[in-house]
């Protein structure tokens, strides 16, 4: 897998007794991130949100993971996702001349 020799550090952090919710924290080495001065409050929220609209992106998760994933319900990711450019339908030739048949 090509990730395997990213410079990535994944740590699987126990369930959290307030929301029971078992989480991810991804070490990344500063270098490879936006310098300190365009890093803004805002900047977790926007990885989050990237990362559920790539993984989405390649259908690896459902547009209500991705939504969970970054803290928005499901419409709103995909509203999100389209204005990003990611399609949010995926229908063949075939299926989309049937759906508007």
């Amino acid at each position: 897998m090509p990730w395997r020799n990213c410079p990535l550090a994944l740590n699987i952090i126990g369930a959290d007794k307030v929301s029971k919710m078992n989480t991810l924290m991804i070490e990344l080495p500063v270098e490879g991130l936006p310098s300190p001065s365009e890093l803004t409050d805002s900047f977790p929220d926007e990885a989050r949100f990237l990362l559920a609209l790539k993984l989405f992106e390649q259908g690896r998760i459902s547009s209500g993971k991705a939504g969970r994933l970054c803290g928005m319900g499901r419409v709103e990711f995909l509203l999100a996702a389209s204005r990003a450019g990611v399609p949010v339908v995926d229908l063949s030739g075939d299926d989309l001349a049937e759906e508007f048949a």
